[in-house]
């Protein structure tokens, strides 16, 4: 979504549609800075290209060095690994290929459900270095939309653009001092909304089922556990301080519940089920409809 009355600057980037907002239009240096940090980022850690950094873990074990934000990722993807007892996990890479979501965007599962390597096991992540003991595929796609979205935010404020909102896919980041109204996406229909929420400065994230599925009945949220796509849970929104937190937590909530998620996070969270209920925190900041 576009900010009312602001000016967009639009493009695609690590598999998603951009929508940057702005007060004025923004120069073509800046322009040129955000293309530049959006490339940056995809050249470190996508699993669809070859000569990305990352890709080399899935080809040999060794020691690779990963740009400042990786210590970052790595923090928040241990404490999340640990909370769902290794259902969310960065080495999920290799289950979503098994089951079509590949390089080549086959979207044909090449067998069964294949559980992710355990953490402790093949990967040991200090800082910005990752030192792997087997060939492991990782993504941190379930955090990486809203980490880029930060880093984008944080080249606008260096250009001398504070006011900002920064839509990626869906998952959204207001640094404007105005709240937006933003419609929540219903899990079955995507032009029906099943609420409201009034996002303030901070971030709004969402993962749901309906998104990036294919097959029967396959979907890109898998537990780490079995390697299967979890069923339980259909979409779900978490708002925090952080875009990149907040990315993480909506997926979190696929394996967790938010009240277990806010023990260590500043989160407000909405989770609707497959049984078609819905739950969501005190301090959820929005409206469902009827």
């Amino acid at each position: 979504m576009a900010h009312p009355g602001w000016t967009d600057f639009s493009f695609d980037g690590i598999g998603t549609r951009w929508v940057v907002s702005t007060p004025f239009p923004l120069s073509g240096v800046i322009r040129r800075r955000l293309l530049a940090t959006v490339a940056g980022y995809d050249t470190a850690w996508s699993r669809f290209r070859p000569d990305s950094l990352i890709a080399g873990a899935a080809r040999k074990p060794g020691r690779y060095v990963l740009p400042a934000g990786a210590a970052e990722l790595g923090v928040l993807y241990t404490t999340l690994y640990r909370i769902t007892g290794g259902a969310m996990t960065p080495l999920i890479g290799g289950s979503l290929e098994q089951l079509g979501y590949d390089a080549n965007y086959s979207l044909r599962a090449g067998g069964p459900a294949l559980p992710a390597p355990a953490w402790p096991e093949v990967l040991d992540w200090q800082g910005t270095v990752l030192t792997t003991r087997a060939p492991v595929v990782i993504d941190v796609g379930a955090a990486g939309k809203g980490q880029l979205a930060e880093l984008l935010s944080a080249e606008l404020c260096a250009a001398g653009v504070p006011e900002q909102f920064i839509d990626a896919g869906g998952d959204l980041l207001n640094a404007g001092s105005a709240p937006v109204d933003v419609g929540l996406e219903h899990p079955y229909d995507p032009s029906r909304a099943i609420g409201i929420v009034s996002l303030g400065t901070g971030a709004l994230c969402a993962s749901a089922a309906n998104r990036r599925a294919w097959g029967d009945g396959l979907h890109h949220v898998l537990d780490g556990t079995t390697g299967a796509p979890v069923r339980t849970v259909v979409a779900s929104w978490a708002m925090a301080p952080s875009a990149m937190v907040a990315d993480a937590l909506a997926t979190a909530l696929f394996f967790v519940e938010g009240s277990r998620l806010q023990e260590d996070f500043d989160v407000s969270w909405l989770t609707v089920y497959s049984d078609g209920h819905a739950e969501y925190s005190a301090d959820f900041k929005g409206v469902l409809f009827p």
